[in-house]
């Protein structure tokens, strides 16, 4: 068997280890258009601001690991430019010599990840504008700083990417304006979630813009639809993503109605010997099945493995993903999982919402308040969704929420959960009890 696959981060890489696994004498060819593979990309705005000091940790594999761990040929600076389904070809130009050629499989893997979403904004090419969504952007990035030595920057958008760069941006010296389109900020959190998150940044010496349309960047900053313009030496674009998918278009791969690659529970694609996996895929809630698009490392990873088991003879069945984020800015965890209210009433539930603010711990052992937002059905007493803002702890309570909602527990067995306690980790009805004694009385008393 001839496996190749399109892409070399987290779910080709994912898929590779996987397939290897399960057939040792597959020949595997990945095929990366990069010169990068395997890397963290969550990890580049600390290697930005100096707390990841090098590289190495952020990309600590090389194409020679897979090939004598797994017997995994990695080509990088090897672009796929076409894919042709009816006789199973890929062709390919190596980036480098500028030669094409054409290669056979009998499967093939697509996992050719999401790329920056561009805004339709005036000035997105001059050299002082960047994204960030590979190893070689903070490169990029990192370089500009050290060499230009910015006075100020511009960050547009306000999602997980924008705020972990405007903190390491910070921490540099440079004076940095968050500048957001909508009227909250961050995806992942309702309007009231928002403000309170506001509330919270209101407390340090921050610039954040709401409702702050950019209509051009210039060669010292940004210009506003108001007609404000904002100092800015290095302006970063972090409005998102959208899912790398012209190849599979081309060839005929079925698109979701998200506009990533369709799959069904064991990553196929319309074609049954191609596969897809990664960030370039369309997933669905685990609560409902509804389709939806959550580009993640984590999902990345799972359904890189789940995509490697299955091409290769296995029966490993994709569940759905409840979209769980979280991310650190400064003293702050914000963090979110499975349906936001908005959503949940789109969707048609008959929801209560409740909002628990309770220090993580006693005060005598350094407590701080936490605010959790949960989303429950009436119906069947089950937990939808759930967000929390707050300091130490958040990603604790968050994961049993996540369980909760995974295993569809009713809202009256939360406070009977044996959570671990002592006053250096939690109040002896920890956060979580407390919220489970909330909906239960809302919902039942």
């Amino acid at each position: 068997m001839k496996l190749i696959i399109i892409g070399a981060v987290a779910g080709g890489t994912s898929a590779a280890a996987k397939a290897s696994r399960n057939n040792p004498d597959a020949e595997i060819i990945i095929y990366e258009k990069d010169q990068d593979i395997s890397y963290s990309g969550c990890g580049l705005p600390y290697y930005i601001g100096g707390r990841i000091k090098t590289l190495m940790d952020v990309a600590p594999r090389r194409p020679d690991f897979f090939k004598s761990k797994y017997n995994v040929d990695i080509k990088i600076c090897h672009e796929v430019l076409d894919l042709c389904l009816a006789d199973k070809s890929v062709e390919v130009k190596n980036l480098e010599t500028g030669e094409i050629f054409i290669d056979h499989y009998d499967k093939l893997i697509i996992a050719t990840g999401a790329k920056a979403f561009s805004p339709p904004i005036k000035g997105l090419d001059q050299k002082h504008v960047f994204s960030l969504r590979n190893v070689q952007d903070a490169i990029r990035i990192k370089n500009f700083i050290d060499q230009t030595k910015p006075k100020t920057a511009v960050i547009i958008g306000s999602g997980f990417v924008g705020f972990e760069v405007l903190e390491n941006l910070t921490e540099l010296g440079i004076p940095t304006t968050m500048v957001e389109r909508a009227g909250k900020l961050t995806p992942n959190l309702d309007p009231d979630m928002s403000e309170y998150l506001e509330k919270k940044l209101d407390q340090r010496d921050l610039c954040v813009l709401k409702n702050a349309n950019v209509v051009e960047i210039l060669s010292d900053g940004v210009l506003l639809e108001s007609g404000q313009k904002i100092s800015g030496d290095l302006v970063l674009v972090a409005t998102g993503v959208k899912p790398e998918v012209e190849l599979a278009k081309k060839a005929g791969i079925l698109l979701g109605s998200t506009g990533a690659i369709k799959v069904d529970e064991r990553m196929m694609t319309i074609d049954t010997n191609v596969y897809a996996c990664g960030d370039c895929i369309e997933t669905w809630s685990v609560l409902n099945k509804k389709p939806h698009y959550r580009p993640l490392g984590s999902t990345a990873n799972k359904t890189g493995r789940i995509c490697g088991d299955n091409i290769t003879g296995g029966n490993v069945f994709y569940p759905g993903n409840l979209g769980t984020g979280i991310f650190k800015f400064m003293d702050l965890t914000i963090a979110s999982t499975g349906l936001s209210e908005s959503e949940a009433r789109n969707q048609g539930y008959d929801i209560i919402v409740v909002h628990d603010r309770k220090p993580d711990r006693p005060a005598s052992s350094g407590g701080q308040e936490m605010m959790i937002k949960t989303i429950a059905d009436r119906k069947t007493q089950t937990i939808l969704g759930v967000q929390i803002v707050g300091h130490q702890g958040v990603d604790k309570r968050l994961d049993v929420f996540v369980t909760l909602i995974t295993y569809r527990a009713k809202v009256d067995e939360i406070f009977h959960l044996d959570l671990a306690y002592s006053p250096p980790y939690s109040t002896a009805k920890d956060p979580v009890h407390f919220t489970g004694m909330i909906l239960d009385n809302q919902l039942n008393h």
